[in-house]
């Protein structure tokens, strides 16, 4: 029987719960556990898909379409696990499914009210999330005191109910604030969280303490005896410098033994961080840093930068540093500010390497432009990612190809020379306004070409290996590529290699799977007169009517410059770096 971990957040939003559960996902996973971890989300919308990285921050994409809450990539970039959609619950997947079987008549004539049907809903989805699994860790975001998280929690207190108190742990992670004036660590806020915690019948097996500095002794018997609990389970978590450092600085008070316990389980290993802990300490004290400028237009939200908008690129950044011994500097740079003043772009000859990520929209685009214009006519490296690959195009377009006003029809519909373009069945869900889940999301298959740089990069960390093994193991159970999304998506042709002849899987040994999120594709009617003036086009999809979509592009004879449609940075993990970063830090570097 699966055993459950809660996580819930006290005090403020923001506090760290994502990176604790992803922690403490890691830890029991050291102990020879099977674990996962479920994001809840309470608010209506059915998904993170149609929110605003400015809202919201990132949107994650999962292997099979999800569009989720930042945390499940955080949960994925410590455990180095691909996690299903499912693991993702919404207020508003709770409520459709209700509705959507009432009026199907599925309660049988049952007054449908709050309780018991929106528990028994949320705890049915954690269930299904989690089987298989010795040990699932259910996050609920929100904080303490929201209205939100009631249902959740209520959900969660049934369920320990069902199976047993044995079989759940509930962990508070609360922030104690150090104010400027005073400069005294202030316990209150998290008596108040622990107050409010109690009020929905839960009383916390264990307390993390977020805050600037380590928590006392004095704070800490304050929270042990307001909270009714064992000082050795309140548990101090100051900022440090790599949120990579916290499941070491967890073991540190043997967190892992202790939820071991509460669970009446047993270590079925010994730890090995070796490895957790060299690519840490590469990331603390790497041997050089470069300085890399990444040109968005999701930077800032009224007074304040906004990072979290392209937290995935951090990381990936990060993670090919800690493979290489390279720290990372990165300089958040709004798009916008080329177009104003273009001349500005100069500035970037300070920089090692130059990211331009997605995105969408016309805001920032022509400054984006410049900044690839100024990658390429300085052999500066550059990678394109998604949009970035499509600005790519039409900045080659215009000023190597002569295609003068070349662009994306996203931001010029009646443009001569549309590079980049919708395609039909995008066409028509844009036309009826089916915005939610429609994009080519998820991971797609691409073929390589021969002697490309990006097939190099592929082979050399040894991605094309494991990718062509997956790949495998899909063509012996279509239903697992189907479960997986890799078949089935609403356009029905996300892994054409699967719905060809035998003779096409043979045929082609160098495929790899990304994850996508996007509606513009080049236009394949420019392939070949790009290509003509030396741009290569290194991968591309081959749908089930036989269309190829571009994938990949470089420009060989300059140091790095490469593009993807893909979203790489959604592969990247500790331990194993995203190919297209590696190569580019690599580069970076030298």
């Amino acid at each position: 029987m699966t055993k459950f971990i809660v996580v819930a957040g006290g005090v403020m939003s923001g506090v760290g719960k994502g990176v604790t559960t992803a922690s403490i996902a890691r830890i029991l996973r050291e102990y020879g556990y099977k674990v996962t971890a479920i994001k809840i989300d309470p608010y209506i919308n059915y998904d993170a898909g149609t929110l605003r990285p400015t809202e919201h921050g990132e949107v994650w994409v999962t292997d099979d379409g999800g569009e989720i809450d930042q945390d499940l990539g955080t949960y994925e970039r410590f455990l180095d696990v691909d996690i299903p959609r499912k693991n993702n619950l919404t207020t508003g997947q709770i409520y459709k499914t209700i509705i959507d079987r009432e009026r199907k008549g599925k309660y049988l004539g049952q007054t449908v009210q709050f309780i018991p049907h929106v528990p028994d809903e949320i705890k049915r989805r954690i269930k299904e999330a989690s089987k298989g699994y010795d040990i699932a860790i259910v996050e609920i975001g929100g904080t303490i005191g929201d209205y939100e998280n009631i249902p959740y929690l209520f959900a969660m207190k049934g369920m320990e109910r069902d199976i047993g108190k044995d079989s759940v742990v509930y962990v508070l992670v609360t922030y104690l604030p150090i104010p400027s004036h005073i400069e005294e660590m202030k316990t209150k806020p998290t008596q108040q969280a622990i107050r409010l915690l109690s009020e929905t019948g839960i009383i916390p097996d264990f307390i993390i303490c977020r805050a600037k500095r380590a928590l006392d002794k004095i704070r800490k018997k304050k929270i042990e005896i307001y909270a009714n609990i064992p000082s050795e389970h309140v548990i101090s978590e100051p900022d440090i410098e790599t949120v990579y450092s916290i499941p070491l600085d967890l073991e540190k008070e043997k967190m892992g033994i202790k939820i071991l316990n509460e669970l009446k389980l047993k270590p079925r290993r010994a730890p090995n961080w070796t490895e957790w802990k060299k690519l840490v300490s590469r990331i603390e004290n790497p041997k050089k840093t470069i300085k890399i400028a990444i040109t968005g237009k999701y930077v800032d939200i009224g007074d304040y930068s906004l990072a979290d908008s392209y937290v995935s690129i951090n990381q990936g950044l990060l993670h090919a540093g800690a493979a290489l011994n390279v720290g990372v500097d990165i300089s958040w740079l709004d798009a916008k500010v080329f177009e104003n003043a273009p001349k500005k772009v100069n500035d970037l000859k300070d920089f090692d390497g130059i990211i331009v990520p997605g995105g969408f929209g016309r805001s920032g685009v022509e400054g984006k432009i410049k900044v690839i214009n100024f990658a390429r006519l300085n052999n500066k490296p550059f990678l394109g990612l998604c949009y970035g690959l499509q600005l790519a195009i039409v900045e080659y377009a215009r000023n190597v190809c002569g295609m003068k006003n070349a662009n994306t029809t996203e931001n010029d519909r009646k443009t001569k020379f549309p590079v980049i373009d919708l395609l039909p069945t995008q066409k028509e869900f844009m036309e009826k306004s089916d915005y939610g889940g429609t994009m080519r999301l998820g991971a797609y298959a691409a073929i390589l070409k021969e002697k490309s740089r990006v097939l190099e990069l592929y082979k050399e960390t040894g991605r094309l290996k494991d990718d062509m093994k997956r790949i495998d193991n899909l063509k012996k159970d279509k239903n697992q590529a189907f479960r997986l999304g890799i078949l089935g998506t609403r356009e029905n042709q996300r892994f054409s290699g699967l719905q060809k002849s035998k003779g096409f899987l043979r045929e082609n040994k160098n495929i790899v799977l990304e994850r996508h999120r996007h509606r513009y594709e080049v236009n394949p009617e420019f392939v070949d007169k790009l290509e003509k003036k030396g741009l290569v086009f290194s991968g591309y999809h081959l749908r089930k009517d036989d269309t190829k979509l571009m994938e990949y592009i470089e420009l060989p004879k300059l140091k790095f410059f490469v593009g993807t449609q893909a979203h790489p940075e959604f592969k990247c993990r500790l331990g194993n770096p995203s190919p297209l970063f590696y190569g580019f830090v690599k580069t970076c570097s030298k």
